[in-house]
């Protein structure tokens, strides 16, 4: 297709989208799918790398989970909370040392070619053991996997790995990218992770640099009847007070991850055709956190950190630049984690008094000027939120006499500086907790991972005794054993300050009226959409 044009009003020819958790079920029974259509969504980033068996992120998942899928999907209302896709079914052995999976049959790769299980110990030990960024942690056990035949795949663990966390695993860290694309040459550098081949509802199209990616209906899927839409089209829109305009205007129909600034909520919610749902990133819970270089000789002082700590107002952050969207952190593991979560962690008031004591303390007097040192900070730009509070941070290190020097990046730089230069001195990161905290919460205290990874320990920190607890947690079977294992992890985290906590947060979506089946699993937005629809 190579009509596709971005002018205001062609675009949609007023076909919109429904995203009203409320709403939601009422709408799914008083209206059928329709088939057809184009759904035009807002992207506020252009990730370089495609692969999401590589780089396991929303920002990758956001436009890759249509094309690319994994073994399971979270689901609302499926046993342990997943439903299938590449996989049907998945068993764990007794002893934690296997698990075995059933692969759907009838699958194409999107060239033609059959699916098997061969595609899948493939992206496991070529790809996700070795190079995913959570991946490399989950699956650090991962020895072989067995093939019988071409629709069982038997993953084998040197030792033993938690079932509970191989399935919390799936939606995330599990796509599965073909063989025979990928088995030449260096994975790194394959084509296909700028435009990815999947067996997903959608297959990619184009890319055009600034303006937008499109993606379009895969025929011979594997369900039957789907995908509804025709073609799915992101308009990368870097400017997210756009994405507000843009809906008014018809130009998109879908503003996902909090696209449209909080501000804007109360307004647009009262825009005719226009609604605003929270509901479908309960299994993506955002964490506002302080990354810190532990090599900064100033920074590796656990006084300064505390100092740090203090200086924060962590209700101004929830009131003022969430407006009320987030709560407090207390913790590596968020308060809605039922499993996981303890409060029994050290507490660090806003108190500036408090700070400066202890900079003092540590041998920080302030000079002359009122400063006692500076440093570089660099705030992560995939959000406002993100920006808007390491402008709050650079003031409130103000306060106790530290002077921080704020270093705005694009997203490909500000990885790049701070997960593979260690050219930082504080970074304000937005790590995702996905359920369990050895998918993505231990690799930000855990020493020893290769630069370059995201959303790790970049920092240099080393700490033995929490080490210890990972390296345990990872081999406990007993569910009670490996819970409480983390809430010790928790409170030697918020002890020892590798990073700092502030703020946890999920999103907001807003769309217009005419789309269903929005908001129907807990990972809406990062999972397939082959049942999304769009009213002609």
């Amino acid at each position: 297709m190579s009509d596709f044009s971005l002018t205001r009003r062609s675009v949609l020819s007023g076909a919109a989208l429904l995203l009203a958790s409320t709403a939601l079920p009422t709408i799914g029974r008083a209206q059928e799918p329709q088939k057809g259509g184009r759904l035009t969504v807002a992207a506020d980033s252009e990730p370089r790398n495609l692969n999401p068996a590589i780089v396991a992120s929303n920002g990758v998942f956001f436009i890759s989970s249509k094309i690319v899928e994994p073994l399971a999907e979270a689901d609302y209302e499926g046993k342990d909370g997943l439903s299938p896709r590449l996989a049907v079914s998945w068993e764990g052995s007794e002893d934690g040392k296997s698990v075995t999976f059933k692969l759907r049959e009838g699958v194409t790769w999107h060239d033609g070619k059959p699916f098997t299980s061969a595609d899948v110990a493939f992206s496991a030990l070529q790809i996700w053991k070795p190079l995913q960024n959570l991946g490399r942690v989950v699956f650090k056990d991962l020895e072989a996997i067995e093939t019988p035949d071409e629709h069982t795949a038997v993953f084998k663990f040197a030792k033993p790995t938690p079932f509970q966390l191989i399935r919390n695993a799936l939606p995330a860290l599990t796509s599965v990218v073909p063989k025979h694309v990928y088995e030449n040459g260096k994975i790194e550098e394959n084509p296909a992770n700028t435009a990815p081949i999947g067996t997903g509802p959608f297959k990619f199209a184009e890319h055009k640099a600034g303006q937008y990616y499109r993606l379009e209906k895969n025929a011979a899927y594997w369900g039957k009847s789907e995908p509804n839409l025709d073609e799915i089209v992101y308009q990368v829109l870097p400017d997210r007070s756009a994405a507000a305009n843009a809906l008014e205007a018809e130009e998109i129909q879908l503003a996902a991850f909090s696209a449209v600034p909080l501000a804007d909520l109360d307004r647009i919610s009262k825009v005719p055709g226009l609604k605003v749902v929270t509901k479908g990133y309960e299994g993506l819970t955002y964490q506002l956190v302080v990354e810190i270089n532990h090599r900064r000789k100033e920074l590796a002082d656990v006084k300064v950190r505390q100092a740090i700590a203090h200086a924060i107002d962590r209700d101004f952050v929830v009131k003022t630049i969430f407006l009320g969207y987030a709560e407090t952190a207390t913790g590596p593991v968020p308060k809605n984690d039922k499993q996981f979560y303890t409060p029994d962690v050290p507490a660090y008031a806003f108190d500036v008094a408090k700070a400066n004591a202890l900079l003092d303390e540590a041998g920080y007097k302030p000079g002359a000027d009122g400063k006692r040192f500076k440093l570089k900070l660099l705030p992560a730009p995939y959000f406002n939120e993100t920006k808007q509070f390491g402008d709050y941070l650079r003031q409130a290190l103000a306060a106790i006499g530290i002077d921080a020097e704020l270093v705005n990046n694009d997203s490909a730089a500000h990885m790049k500086a701070v997960y593979t230069d260690h050219a930082f001195d504080l970074a304000v990161g937005p790590p995702v907790f996905r359920g369990d905290p050895a998918i993505s919460t231990t690799i930000l205290a855990q020493s020893g991972i290769p630069d370059g990874v995201p959303f790790s320990n970049q920092g240099g920190y080393k700490n033995a005794d929490i080490d210890a607890i990972i390296a345990k947690a990872a081999e406990t079977l007993d569910a009670k054993a490996r819970t409480d294992l983390y809430k010790e992890f928790q409170k030697k985290v918020v002890e020892d300050l590798p990073f700092i906590n502030v703020a946890d947060w999920t999103f907001i979506s807003v769309a217009s009226d005419k789309v269903g089946n929005i908001a129907d699993n807990p990972r809406w937005a990062v999972s397939n959409w082959s049942d999304t629809w769009l009213a002609q």
